[in-house]
């Protein structure tokens, strides 16, 4: 009380010219400090919870981890060959190369090698070369790879989640996982691979509805079921999107967040003026020279490319069943439906050619292992109901879509992908942005084309985050 009276009495003794200044200073240090607080708060999206399988809930959950391991079986192949050898082709188009899908006489020498070279029973060894596992999270089997690290004396073990896309799977990672649980330096990975629910080996949601947000929800879950509580996720494709929702969820747990496809724009009116004025001051807008190069070339025929690549889509977000149907029944259509993606996804201009450049960056033993798993699991339909459940109306506007993400970014813009997002564009999203590099070459299959790439600059952004934390 005494205080208070003394800083009343030094008040009234200020003459009026004194007694503004301080007003305007103590003014502009609320401001100030109203200013930091709004800036630093985080705003979450909810957990919220699930239940995928008809029928109610059970009051106790079983949260074992079970063994699981990759079989097949005499009939399973017998069954495939006979499909195979069944299977109708029309005739390729004079010239048509990849400008229609997958050309006709191609797909017949991918076929012809699926029916004649192609060892399953080989690929199947390789795919148990990991550990994999099964857990029951919200009524579904979970399926993930979880693979330990070769630690060398004074390294430190970090947790990593890496997500899939469609029409990827798990073992798109098989390749880059030596790369970063074998590593030198500081620190090494302990690497979790889960394929998502209705993907692979994981159990398909019975109910509706079943979204990015449910899946990061099941991957926060799994997670805290092997005893982590704090880790590294990275993704691209719906994985990219699975991730950042995990980061918005749970911002806690996520020690860094690497994205090699980017979910992020100026926004309205922003986006349209930085498209017009970036081409030709490109430095009014923040955009660079690369960013001109990979933007423009693109937007030139902008809305027929768009209509031309992304047919997939609107069947996938709208009626995924019909198609669906024919693709789980032909293995041969399955693999042209899925490979045309592997092509032109890898670079546009494999379109191009008469084979779509396919064994440029990708042998067909691996191709096909990746068709194998949707194959026998029947699994090609709730991949694709994926699209529908998570693109319905506003799918942009939702808040998973459209909430800042606070979380240490990294971001590895590869110059083949879908779309390119500038970093300038990327910091509307993400706020603290650690690495934003424009990787020298690949496409949308970063982990499955340039494992090597990807692996440097994870770990190069890794590194940056773990220097900034405390002791």
């Amino acid at each position: 009380m005494e205080t208070l009276e003394n800083m009343q009495k030094a008040i009234s003794s200020l003459d009026p010219c004194q007694l503004k200044v301080l007003l305007v200073t103590s003014v502009g240090i609320g401001g100030l400090l109203c200013y930091l607080a709004l800036r630093k708060k985080t705003k979450n999206i909810p957990v919220g919870d699930g239940w995928w399988r008809v029928g109610e809930k059970p009051l106790s959950e079983d949260r074992t981890i079970r063994p699981f391991v990759v079989e097949t079986s005499e009939e399973m192949i017998q069954d495939l060959h006979q499909r195979i050898n069944q299977t109708r082709y029309t005739e390729s188009l004079e010239d048509g190369r990849f400008h229609y899908g997958f050309n006709s006489a191609y797909l017949k020498k991918v076929a012809k090698y699926w029916r004649h070279e192609f060892d399953w029973e080989k690929q199947v060894r390789v795919l148990n070369k990991y550990p994999h596992f099964k857990t029951n999270i919200e009524g579904l089997d979970v399926h993930f790879i979880h693979v330990k690290p070769v630690q060398r004396a004074g390294q430190k073990v970090l947790p990593l989640m890496m997500v899939h896309g469609w029409p990827g799977s798990f073992y798109e990672f098989y390749k880059i996982l030596p790369l970063l649980t074998e590593t030198e330096g500081d620190f090494v990975f302990e690497v979790i691979c889960p394929s998502i629910p209705g993907y692979g080996y994981s159990e398909a949601p019975h109910t509706q509805g079943f979204t990015c947000l449910d899946a990061a929800r099941i991957f926060h879950k799994l997670m805290d079921r092997l005893d982590f509580s704090d880790y590294y996720v990275q993704g691209g494709d719906w994985g990219a999107f699975i991730t950042c929702s995990m980061a918005l969820m749970k911002p806690e747990c996520i020690r860094g967040l690497h994205l090699n496809m980017v979910n992020a724009k100026a926004g309205g009116a922003l986006s349209i003026i930085s498209l017009l004025v970036g081409r030709y001051l490109p430095f009014l807008v923040g955009f660079t020279r690369e960013d001109v190069c990979r933007i423009y070339p693109f937007m030139q025929k902008n809305v027929y490319k768009i209509l031309r690549e992304s047919g997939y889509m609107h069947i996938q977000a709208t009626k995924p069943d019909t198609a669906g149907c024919g693709l789980n029944n032909s293995p041969v259509g399955l693999a042209a439906y899925i490979l045309e993606k592997f092509s032109t996804w890898t670079d546009y201009k494999n379109r191009d050619l008469e084979d779509g450049g396919l064994e440029r960056k990708f042998s067909l033993d691996d191709l096909l292992t990746n068709i194998m798993i949707y194959w026998t699991t029947g699994s090609i339909i709730p991949s694709m109901r994926f699209y529908k459940e998570n693109m319905g109306a506003n799918f942009q506007k939702t808040m998973d879509n459209t909430t800042k993400i606070h979380v240490p970014t990294g971001l590895a813009a590869f110059p083949h992908e879908l779309l390119h997002c500038p970093r300038v564009w990327a910091r509307s999203r993400f706020t603290d942005i650690r690495s934003y590099t424009y990787m020298p070459r690949g496409g949308h299959f970063a982990a499955f084309e340039e494992p090597v790439l990807l692996a440097q600059d994870l770990l190069q952004f890794v590194k940056k985050v773990e220097s900034k934390r405390p002791k």
